[in-house]
């Protein structure tokens, strides 16, 4: 069960705005592009087409859903859509002209895959503020009936050294009542910290099956489509066992038995060590 309490009241009638932030990590997404098996492979490609489904779909469920989608790449994140209002619109001259496809849904699919091509392609990655975006929509709801989640598609591993910051936005989410989701699409193992960002924060935790990649869309259905209404009342898919390592402070290694600093609760793997201003040594 998840530790989160429901701090906000959440009806049938409220709009969702799902913030989908994918991992473009190209070398992990070619690993799971050349996997053995026919049926375990899921190139990027492939993949971004799945969510676009995903994502038409979560906007056709209500008429004032909304969207956002961050790409998480080398060290920089990239707004995929919506475009900052200074950015360039990169809407398609033909767009107007399809009539087989309702206009929102061609807007969204052009700009994400625009946006994510020109992000593999190019080597010097503009600064982009999603968060801009993302509180113009939350602040235009003044009576409160948008109602934000999180998911993150992840085919990379843990990273020890965004221990401390990756807590810091789980616990910021705790405490607005945001809960975040989380799709592992790594035949690895499971990410330890992204683990503990789904049930702090009441979320789903998901590890697609390496033999069933190309249902990849109908997992994405069935576990992160349901708004957080309809969650109360349904028995979605996901990981119900949770590692609760955390990375110690002086080598930044995933550990599960450590020292504990009295004064900043860091988590240390030496019995001797230099924290919050003086030494320390631990005896035996």
């Amino acid at each position: 069960m998840s530790i989160l309490k429901d701090i906000v009241t959440v009806n049938e009638e409220d709009a969702n705005l799902l913030v989908l932030i994918i991992d473009t990590n190209p070398v992990n997404w070619g690993k799971a592009a050349s996997r053995p098996t026919k049926g375990s492979c899921l190139p990027l490609q492939e993949a971004l087409r799945h969510l676009m489904v995903f994502i038409n779909a979560h906007l056709a469920l209500k008429h004032d859903n909304e969207v956002a989608v961050i790409a998480s790449h080398f060290g920089v994140s990239k707004f995929l859509y919506p475009i900052p209002s200074s950015g360039q619109t990169h809407e398609s001259s033909d767009q107007s002209s399809d009539s087989s496809m309702f206009q929102k849904f061609r807007v969204v699919d052009d700009q994400v895959i625009l946006n994510i091509k020109e992000l593999l392609e190019t080597e010097e990655i503009p600064s982009s503020y999603p968060d801009k975006d993302i509180n113009r929509i939350t602040k235009a709801d003044e009576l409160g009936h948008i109602k934000s989640r999180i998911l993150i598609i992840s085919v990379s591993p843990d990273s020890p050294y965004q221990y401390i910051s990756i807590m810091n936005c789980i616990f910021s989410a705790q405490k607005l009542g945001i809960p975040i989701d989380i799709c592992k699409v790594s035949e690895n193992d499971d990410t330890v910290f992204l683990q503990q960002a789904s049930h702090i924060t009441g979320g789903r935790y998901l590890r697609l099956p390496i033999d069933q990649a190309q249902g990849f869309l109908q997992f994405l259905m069935i576990t992160f489509l349901p708004d957080r209404f309809s969650r109360r009342h349904m028995c979605l898919p996901g990981e119900e066992k949770v590692d609760f390592g955390a990375a110690c402070f002086c080598h930044k290694r995933t550990i599960n038995i450590g020292y504990v600093c009295s004064v900043c609760l860091s988590s240390i793997l030496l019995k001797k060590f230099f924290l919050s201003g003086q030494a320390h040594n631990i005896p035996s």
